[in-house]
């Protein structure tokens, strides 16, 4: 999906998306997973690249964050992550920036080149797999890179395990991917998440090199420490082993966390 239809897509459906976080089996997961992954996050800043509606950028900023930056190219998610943040006493430790994170923004929003190199944390939740070619991915893993710094993390969550079958997608978990096509270097497909009636659905894409499971892009970044959390150690999971079997054995979504390298003969800090 190009950028223009992307930004058309959320734009129309901004408001169903926090829903399906908060209403469903795997937006819970998920959370749990994200929540996991920061830790504590006292005094840190933080770029959300393709934050949408800010939830994860509230999230961080209840759990002590000094800053986030959100970056997205839907404007209505936008809209409705700034009334929230508002209405939640956290606009003055958000800020936000309409832009496309598969483009460099150090050349595109000038009040974030100046943080090029500095933010302690970068998250990429689901971005990955709206990118449709390779070189779109690799634009936004160099934001990834060119903003983090030495030392810093990255957390991200995206598409695993492609064509598992419904098995372990569809309304019991909240999410069903279809309509598989083969496209050049990944799949294109249908994603339906639920929370809402209707539910939201959009096309999305995911290119093979992050989908199979590799870490070459990580390399490639300059990111080490590359580590996926276990679905199975989560509460989630744990409260319901039967139900999430599939899951556990099949798993659709993969959330990892990894460093950006120190600087040679640096602390990283």
């Amino acid at each position: 999906m190009t950028a223009p239809k992307t930004a058309e897509k959320y734009n129309s459906q901004a408001s169903a998306y926090e829903a399906y976080i908060f209403h469903t089996p795997v937006g819970r997961l998920e959370t749990e997973l994200y929540l996991t992954a920061l830790g504590d996050a006292t005094g840190l800043t933080v770029l959300d690249l393709g934050g949408g509606t800010g939830l994860r950028a509230r999230q961080a900023v209840e759990r002590g964050a000094a800053r986030v930056d959100v970056v997205d190219i839907s404007s209505g998610m936008m809209r409705i992550g700034k009334d929230h943040a508002e209405r939640s006493g956290l606009g003055d430790r958000i800020r936000w920036f309409e832009a496309d994170v598969s483009q460099p923004l150090g050349a595109s929003q000038e009040d974030l080149k100046q943080w090029e190199g500095r933010y302690d944390i970068v998250l990429a939740n689901w971005v990955f797999d709206h990118a449709s070619s390779r070189e779109m991915l690799e634009g936004m893993w160099q934001n990834v890179a060119a903003f983090l710094r030495p030392g810093g993390r990255f957390l991200t969550v995206y598409l695993y395990n492609a064509r598992i079958g419904n098995e372990a997608t569809g309304d019991q978990y909240g999410i069903l991917l279809k309509n598989f096509e083969q496209i050049p270097g990944g799949l294109k497909y249908w994603c339906v998440l639920g929370g809402n009636d209707p539910p939201m659905e959009f096309e999305a894409t995911s290119m093979e090199v992050m989908y199979s499971g590799s870490t070459e892009l990580f390399d490639k970044f300059e990111l080490e420490g590359v580590r996926a959390l276990k679905l199975e150690d989560t509460k989630t999971v744990q409260s319901d082993p039967q139900f999430w079997e599939p899951v556990v054995q099949r798993p659709f979504l993969k959330y990892v966390t990894a460093q950006k390298k120190a600087a040679p003969g640096g602390s990283g800090h």
